[in-house]
C-alpha cells in the first residue's frame, strides 16, 4: 500500500523550513531572502552563517541520517521495532570511551576520539551478543541489551562523581547530545566514516531482507544468522560511533526514524526502509535542533533532551498505530480449524481446563 505522496511533501516542506530557520534564525537574523548573499560574505553576518550555522545544520542532517539508518538495520536484524543503539549497549558504549579519558585526565588527541567511540560501542555491542548468545532469539538480545546498558551507564555515573566541577559540566552536556560549538572540522572528521559505512549498508541490504523472513528461513537460504546479525552490529556501530564521538549520544533517533519510514511506505522493503530512515533521522535531528538553539536563547540546550522528549512519545505512538490486524497488512490470517460438522464439539477433561 502506498502512502499518498502528501505525506512526503510535507516531510519535504519540514526540511526546507527547518533549514532556512537553522540558517537565519538567531542572533543575528538574517531574512531567508538574504541568506544566499551571506555565504562567503565578509562581516559578522557572513561569518556566522558560514563557519557556525551551516557546518551545524550539515552535522545534524549528517548526524541524524547515520542514527537512522542504524537504527533501522539493528530493528531489522533482529525483528524487534524496539532494537535501537539505546538498548544495545552501542550508545552507551561509545560514550564511555570518549569521557573516560576526560575523567581520567589522559592527553588523547581529537583525532583518536571516533576510534575510543568505535572502541566502547563495539565493546557494548559484543557484550550484548555475547551474554545473550548469538544463536539466542532476538528477544533475549534486547532484553540483555537493556542489562549491558544499564551496567555501562552505571560505569558513566562512577565518572561523573570522579570528575571535578568543570568536568562534570562538559560530561554531562555531552552525555544529553549536543551541537552547539561544532565547526567544519568535526563534519570533515565524519566523511571518511561515512566512506566506509555507505558501500557497508548496500551489502547489507539484501541480507536484511531475508533476516525478516525469520531464522529457520534465512538458514534455508543459505544465510548464516549469527554472523549475519554480528556483521550488522559492527555496521551500527561504524555508523554511531563517529556520531557519538562529535555530538555525544542523540537519543532515540534511531528508534523514532524507522518507525516514520515504516508508515511512509509499510511495503518498501528494506532498501527502500533504510533511505527513508536516513532521511526522517536527519530531519527529527534537523528540526530538534532549533528549539535546542531557541527555546532558552541566548543559552542553549542539548538537542538529544529534544530528541528524547518528542521522539520517546511519537515512536510509541506511530508503532501501536502499526500493529494493526495481519489483514490489514495484506497478509492472510490462518482460520483454526474446529470439529467436522455433524459432531459434537470436545470435552475437556478436568485436568485440561
Amino acid at each position: 500500500m502506498r502512502r499518498p505522496p502528501l505525506a512526503q511533501f510535507c516531510l519535504g516542506a519540514v526540511a526546507l523550513v527547518s533549514a532556512v530557520c537553522a540558517l537565519g534564525l538567531g542572533t543575528p537574523y538574517v531574512p531567508p531572502a538574504d541568506l544566499p548573499a551571506t555565504f562567503g560574505a565578509d562581516g559578522i553576518t557572513g561569518l556566522v552563517v558560514t563557519e557556525l550555522r551551516f557546518p551545524r545544520m550539515l552535522l545534524a542532517l549528517i548526524a541524524g541520517a547515520c542514527l537512522g539508518a542504524a537504527g533501522l538495520v539493528l530493528q531489522e536484524a533482529l525483528r524487534n521495532p524496539l532494537a535501537v543503539p539505546e538498548m544495545l549497549g552501542v550508545s552507551s558504549g561509545a560514550a564511555l570511551g570518549v569521557a573516560a579519558p576526560l575523567v581520567l585526565t589522559l592527553a588523547v588527541p581529537l583525532v583518536l576520539q571516533p576510534f575510543l567511540a568505535l572502541a566502547g560501542a563495539a565493546i557494548g555491542g559484543l557484550l550484548t551478543l555475547v551474554a545473550a548468545g548469538l544463536g539466542r532469539s532476538p528477544s533475549a538480545v534486547l532484553l540483555t541489551g537493556a542489562a549491558v546498558a544499564a551496567a555501562l551507564q552505571a560505569a558513566l555515573l562512577v565518572l561523573m562523581v570522579m570528575a571535578d566541577q568543570l568536568d562534570l559540566q562538559l560530561i554531562y552536556r555531552y552525555l544529553l547530545g549536543s551541537l552547539s560549538a561544532r565547526s567544519w572540522d568535526d563534519v570533515t572528521g565524519l566523511l571518511p566514516w561515512l566512506a566506509v559505512a555507505v558501500p557497508a549498508l548496500v551489502l547489507c541490504v539484501p541480507v536484511l531482507g531475508v533476516l525478516r523472513l525469520g531464522d529457520d528461513d534465512a538458514r534455508a537460504l543459505g544465510v548464516r544468522v549469527e554472523r549475519a546479525r554480528v556483521a550488522a552490529l559492527g555496521i551500527a556501530v561504524v555508523l554511531i560511533a563517529p556520531v557519538v564521538a562529535v555530538c555525544g549520544p542523540v537519543a532515540w533517533v534511531g528508534f523514532l526514524a524507522p518507525h516514520l519510514a515504516r508508515r511512509l511506505r509499510p511495503d518498501a522493503g528494506a532498501a527502500g526502509w533504510l533511505l527513508r530512515s536516513a532521511a526522517c533521522g536527519a530531519i527529527v535531528v534537523l528540526c530538534a535542533d532549533q528549539p535546542a538553539r531557541l527555546a532558552l536563547a541566548p543559552v542553549e540546550t542539548p538537542v538529544g533532551a529534544w530528541t528524547a522528549l518528542v521522539g520517546v512519545p511519537a515512536g510509541v505512538l506511530l508503532l501501536k498505530r502499526g500493529r494493526g490486524p495481519a489483514r490489514e497488512r495484506g497478509q492472510d490470517v490462518p482460520a483454526v480449524p474446529g470439529p467436522p460438522a455433524g459432531l459434537p464439539a470436545p470435552v475437556l477433561r478436568k485436568a485440561e481446563r
